[in-house]
């Protein structure tokens, strides 16, 4: 097996890397992957498919919102099979593009929960994040803190910690209070986080986790991939910021922990539908969900496998099963919710 790096039609799409496997001097099959996932064990997991099924994979990477420009710019001349991307909400965008088609999957459907997946087959969860409470072990754990409706709560203000309203998990779980509470008392909720602010939003979830190791606040929110890729950096002070932090699943008694995905679909237009098939049923096999979890800092979506990495020393917990199409589908409100409330 070799590996060619070139690059992609679009220069904002950024890498165009191509996995060969050449048997008995003949090319093999193909498939074309569409991916907004930046990891390097995700280029092991292209390997280990070839390797098994002797198909020749063309990888195409960018950010989300290029790849599915560029998708829906390409229409039925497509030549993508497959496409893979982080957040349900994300995946609800390209649903809404029309750039999926439906998969029937005995496989699939056995091995991912119901949850996890869409409704019709469009997409589902490859692999999971919780969105947890942080807090600064220092300060003590702040009492009564155990549902997300208590981030509003007044006892608070002053002393909360969060990143951007825009940003897609922030809007996902805005989502699914508007889901489970409604409207009303998401927008509630909303006003009251706003008025706890310690600063103004700012930074990605690291950026929160160590504000609060700082004792800039007390307390704050983020997904535990991001905990568990400090508490594992080889960087010291990366490790020390990870120990200064506590972490709370919350809902426990109740819903559950919100989670989202990282997921993967059929693309509509696909040229290579048995290929594509193979390759989301691998997904969901044994090896491919631990290197998906523990080699990413996140949680399989196979339920039967059991995360070993840096994130399963933060504990088990309950998660939400409110299917992740929810996420999605009310997402547009969620973003108007957050602007009323001049969370920006």
């Amino acid at each position: 097996m070799s590996k060619t790096l070139g690059k992609s039609l679009i220069p904002i799409i950024g890498v165009f890397l191509v996995i060969f496997a050449v048997s008995g001097g003949r090319a093999a099959e193909e498939l074309n992957i569409y991916s907004a996932r930046h990891y390097d064990t995700d280029l092991a997991l292209y390997e280990r498919f070839t390797e098994e099924t002797g198909i020749k994979l063309n990888l195409i990477e960018g950010k989300s919102e290029e790849l599915l420009a560029r998708l829906t710019q390409e229409g039925e001349f497509s030549p993508g099979d497959v496409l893979l991307t982080v957040d349900a909400g994300r995946l609800w965008r390209a649903e809404q593009a029309g750039l999926f088609a439906p998969v029937t999957s005995p496989v699939i459907t056995d091995r991912i929960p119901a949850h996890l997946r869409h409704p019709d087959g469009l997409w589902f969860g490859i692999s999971k994040r919780a969105r947890v409470f942080i807090y600064n072990k220092e300060a003590g754990v702040p009492s009564g803190i155990t549902t997300y409706s208590d981030l509003a709560d007044p006892s608070l203000r002053g002393q909360v910690c969060v990143r951007s309203s825009s940003n897609i998990y922030n809007i996902s779980l805005l989502a699914s209070i508007v889901a489970h509470d409604g409207a009303e008392a998401a927008e509630a909720w909303t006003q009251g986080v706003v008025a706890n602010f310690a600063r103004d939003p700012q930074g990605n979830d690291t950026a929160q986790i160590r504000a609060v190791a700082a004792g800039e606040c007390r307390v704050g929110i983020a997904n535990t991939y991001y905990i568990a890729r400090l508490m594992r950096s080889e960087a010291e002070a990366d490790r020390a910021v990870a120990e200064k932090i506590g972490v709370i699943f919350p809902e426990q008694d109740q819903r559950g922990t919100h989670v989202n995905v990282s997921g993967a679909g059929l693309l509509a237009h696909a040229p290579n539908k048995e290929n594509a098939l193979r390759f989301l049923e691998f997904l969901t096999s044994e090896w491919a969900q631990r290197l998906l979890a523990d080699g990413n800092n996140e949680y399989p979506a196979v339920a039967s496998v059991n995360s070993v990495g840096p994130v399963s020393t933060l504990g088990t917990f309950k998660e939400d099963e409110i299917n992740a199409s929810a996420l999605g589908e009310n997402q547009s409100l969620a973003i108007r919710i957050y602007d009323r409330a001049g969370w920006r």
